[in-house]
């Protein structure tokens, strides 16, 4: 289960990590063991909803000796068990029926890829682009206390400096106790500048001073911790609509996205969380944390089939590598791959 704060064991686990990454550079295959590596750490990570979903499908589809309302009625069960929402399943049983008539499908053995085919499709929302990797961007990150934001900010701040960007990140979420000395061992951590102001500060005066840092140290990115509460939606709406007009007003010329963090092992109620940002925001991808302790995996099926919003990033493990950018294919295939 992912914290807001760095753990010592996560150093360790860092310290460890930077060593195989030289080593691998040393060898003379290195990009191979780099593509396994990040599929078996995908696997490892959805564990729990392969056993949950993939297994319990597995076992209807060997269990049943023909196709009938019981058996998708089973079907039903398991899914919607496994978080893919009432709709999103509706829909993929909707289409599984019509092609298990269509072609003549009499043996259930046999609709297990036509329904593996069928979720991968009802998660398509299009390209999922990542053009804050490539020109002058800023990111609005927001998220109820809880669900892992801090985190996921700085292991996002420590990929892109990775990446050779200069980051900088905002303390914009001034109203939790603690979110700014957080943010701060996560900079510290990432070897990238965060600017801040006390406790109880107006975000958008905070979010004004980073985007001036930003433009006079030349950053590729800037990253804005904000928004960590939903409970007067009006408020958030006012705060999240005056930080964007100060974007839009200094900082124009910057590409611009919001990121929704939502924490997978409260299922449903993510979906409503996400709902509600929606209402008060432009949301344009979410990252969705703690992927490997739930077997509700299927979260991120729903949001994308209900929602229409990308996934963007997936956190399975408290390893900075282990925030890794979403691809449905990937993750269909972790969860379904024995």
């Amino acid at each position: 289960m992912e914290s807001d704060e760095p753990s010592v064991s996560e150093e360790a686990e860092e310290t460890e990590k930077t060593k195989e990454t030289e080593e691998a550079e040393d060898s003379a295959e290195p990009e191979e063991p780099k593509k396994k590596g990040f599929f078996a750490r995908l696997k490892e990570g959805l564990t729990k909803t392969r056993k949950s979903l993939s297994s319990g499908l597995n076992s209807i589809f060997s269990g049943f000796s023909h196709i009938d309302d019981d058996f998708y009625e089973e079907l039903e069960e398991v899914m919607i068990m496994s978080d893919l929402g009432v709709r999103a399943t509706d829909e993929i049983l909707e289409k599984l029926k019509q092609q298990v008539k269509e072609q003549h499908i009499k043996e259930p053995a046999d609709c297990r890829e036509l329904l593996i085919r069928t979720i991968r499709e009802q998660m398509d929302v299009g390209e999922n682009a990542y053009d804050f990797e490539k020109e002058r961007s800023v990111l609005l990150v927001v998220g109820v206390n809880g669900v892992g934001k801090t985190t996921s900010i700085g292991k996002l701040a420590s990929q892109q400096k990775q990446l050779g960007r200069k980051v900088i990140l905002a303390a914009a979420d001034t109203f939790r106790a603690g979110a700014i000395e957080q943010l701060g061992e996560w900079a510290h951590r990432a070897g990238v500048d965060m600017i801040a102001q006390g406790e109880g500060s107006d975000p958008a005066a905070v979010v004004y001073d980073a985007v001036s840092a930003a433009k006079a140290r030349h950053a590729d990115i800037l990253i804005c911790d904000t928004a960590g509460r939903l409970h007067n939606k009006k408020n958030l709406m006012e705060e999240l609509k005056k930080i964007n007009r100060i974007l839009d007003r200094e900082y124009a010329d910057a590409h611009k996205e919001t990121l929704v963090v939502l924490d997978a092992t409260t299922g449903q109620n993510a979906m409503a969380q996400a709902r509600e940002f929606m209402a008060a925001a432009d949301v344009d991808g979410i990252i969705l944390t703690k992927m490997d302790g739930t077997a509700k995996g299927g979260i991120a099926v729903a949001i994308q089939a209900e929602l229409g919003i990308p996934v963007k990033y997936i956190g399975i493990g408290e390893k900075i590598e282990d925030l890794q950018k979403f691809d449905a294919d990937a993750y269909v295939e972790a969860i379904f791959n024995e």
